[in-house]
């Protein structure tokens, strides 16, 4: 599943986990003061401003954006520069077919990821600045001018456009990227076809199964990466914005709250719904079995009248309705807890907000702030919540595909891969 294509994918993978995290720390202990000396920011109108003494307040404040502005140039010359060399080192020790795609292909994903969560900071900070502005124009009648109303229109505007293109054109480099992944694990699987034809089910878990498991394993890596982005981008904002809240109900006083509520609340949320999803997994695997028992002997019954008669079908159809009714139960009551508590986590931030609001002390753009940055830290911790349905399915697909690694391996299958097998060995016309 992943050897086909990408190199040594373990090592791969635990090399780029811990090559994230040194490039993190190295960036917040040293790196990030190379700016002013390494940075081609100034080519670009970039670079960084000269210190100031004895300015204004106002000529502060815009050689504080200046800085800020140099300074994400420069950290993305840095994030770039990361990744090229972590790529550009696996390439050439560990060279693969698909390494163009495996590679190079998930360095691209893993950046544009990043710069979309930076798009959404970006959001954020304007719903600050344009709610302030509504509170001041309703508050204050004639206090906002006509065109500075619909500047921050404007600038929004500006954002989301560049938001849609470069997601829109993700999804389709992301469309490829998993067809790229098929097509390896299927040349690799059809390569090893007489090992493997013998398994039950063999033709539909090359055809259908390959293309599930690159395209939900791509879609719960993407999800995956883009909550831990979001978890870095917007718990340090979360964080700063929790200054404005000093008192939660029944807690009273408390520094930070707003950052311990998302994570005791997410915490809790996956706990419960973890627990109320435990049995899923296993059902899915065997409504997989059930159902390709009763489709491979409608199949057998094609060319052999002795196959497919009424009992056997009823039988082999009475499996499929058992597990089922099953599967529609324990969804009815995973469902019923999941919803409950996504609905409950809407409501979440208002009441931890609530001193502050009556109180007073904060303005509706900070509130506007708060209460989306809260629901992104939440949400990136939520990442099995909202995910759990499609992981059981993965789970599911990863099981069958398994018994392909174990035959190609000379592993024993699984014992419901032998029972199977034994069965369709037993069957009248198995012979022919």
């Amino acid at each position: 599943m992943f050897v086909s294509f990408f190199p040594r994918p373990r090592l791969l993978f635990i090399s780029a986990t811990a090559w994230a995290l040194f490039c993190v720390l190295f960036w917040y202990l040293v790196a990030r003061d190379w700016g002013p000396t390494l940075s081609v920011g100034g080519f670009f109108g970039y670079g960084f401003p000269e210190a100031l003494t004895g300015a204004d307040e106002a000529a502060t404040l815009a050689l504080q954006e200046l800085q800020a502005d140099a300074g994400g140039f420069w950290f993305y010359q840095y994030f770039i520069v990361s990744i090229v060399v972590f790529v550009a080192a696996w390439s050439r020790l560990e060279p693969h077919p698909w390494q163009r795609w495996s590679i190079w292909g998930s360095a691209l994903i893993f950046f544009v990821n990043w710069f979309l969560v930076q798009l959404d900071v970006m959001i954020n900070e304007w719903f600050g600045t344009f709610y302030d502005l509504v509170q001041k124009a309703l508050g204050e009648p004639g206090s906002v001018e006509a065109s500075d109303y619909y500047w921050q229109i404007a600038t929004f505007l500006q954002i989301a456009l560049v938001y849609v293109f470069v997601a829109t054109m993700f999804r389709f480099f992301v469309s490829h990227f998993i067809f790229r992944w098929r097509t390896a694990m299927n040349q690799y699987y059809t390569d090893r076809w007489q090992q493997l034809r013998h398994i039950e089910g063999a033709a539909q878990r090359v055809q259908e199964d390959t293309m599930r498991f690159a395209s939900i394993t791509e879609s719960l890596g993407i999800s995956l990466v883009d909550s831990l982005m979001t978890l870095i981008a917007f718990l340090p904002l979360l964080w700063g914005l929790s200054a404005h809240v000093t008192h939660l109900p029944l807690i009273g006083e408390v520094s930070q709250g707003l950052v311990f509520t998302a994570i005791l609340w997410s915490v809790l949320g996956t706990a419960i719904v973890a627990a109320a999803g435990i049995r899923l997994p296993g059902l899915e695997f065997r409504n997989q079995r059930v159902e390709a028992a009763y489709r491979k002997e409608l199949v057998y019954g094609e060319d052999h009248e002795d196959r497919a008669e009424p009992l056997t079908l009823r039988e082999l159809f009475e499996n499929v309705r058992r597990n089922y009714f099953r599967l529609y139960f324990n969804y009815m009551y995973f469902n019923l807890v999941r919803i409950f508590y996504l609905q409950i986590g809407n409501l979440v931030p208002y009441i931890a907000l609530g001193p502050t609001i009556i109180a007073g002390t904060i303005t509706l753009g900070v509130m506007q702030q708060i209460i989306r940055a809260f629901s992104r830290v939440e949400g990136s911790f939520q990442y099995l919540i909202n995910s759990w349905t499609t992981i059981v399915e993965l789970m599911s697909i990863y099981k069958r595909l398994k018994a392909f690694e174990a035959a190609i391996d000379g592993k024993p299958l699984p014992d419901i891969d032998r029972e199977y097998m034994q069965r369709d060995a037993n069957a009248p016309g198995a012979a022919e």
